[in-house]
């Protein structure tokens, strides 16, 4: 089940960010740039997009085991607990989110990090802009940000 997050989850969905991070950001990228995340997504950011109503997330046996924003037409924090990663949680939230989106634009934003890139690629995605920031220590952490158009998906072949 997917539904919109509740104040009181807002510990649990950093935590899920938090340690989602640090298992699979620190095999793309240096250790700044996994810094620059960690401070990125911190809890009181969190907390703003969930008391505004843009933070999902997704249920499993009552724990919730991934998360999606929306802002606007644009995905973001996408994250799905370790232990559900390659039973198509992850897919599911972005067919939600996606679906969510296309109900009042013909396109979807996506910032995507490497992990992400080649899933976001076979799901239509193509780069618009290619990114890099200096971290703090000197590390950069690069990303593409990536669109969506419904109105070429519908001539899309698969």
């Amino acid at each position: 089940m997917i539904r919109k997050a509740d104040v009181k989850e807002n510990d649990i969905i950093t935590e899920l960010v938090k340690k989602t991070i640090k298992a699979v950001y620190p095999k793309y990228y240096p250790a700044g740039a996994v810094d620059f995340f960690l401070a990125h997504h911190k809890p009181e950011k969190i907390l703003a997009d969930v008391k505004a109503g843009k933070v999902y997330v997704l249920e499993e046996d009552s724990i919730i085991a991934g998360t999606v924003t929306i802002d606007g037409n644009g995905i973001a924090r996408l994250f799905v607990e370790s232990s559900g990663q390659g039973r198509g949680l992850g897919r599911r939230l972005m067919d939600f989110a996606e679906n969510k989106i296309f109900e009042y634009s013909e396109t979807v934003r996506i910032d995507s990090s490497l992990p992400a890139k080649s899933m976001y690629i076979k799901r239509g995605y193509r780069e618009k802009e290619y990114r890099k920031i200096r971290t703090d220590n000197g590390d950069f952490l690069c990303y593409d940000i990536m669109e969506k158009n419904i109105a070429k998906e519908k001539n899309y072949v698969y």
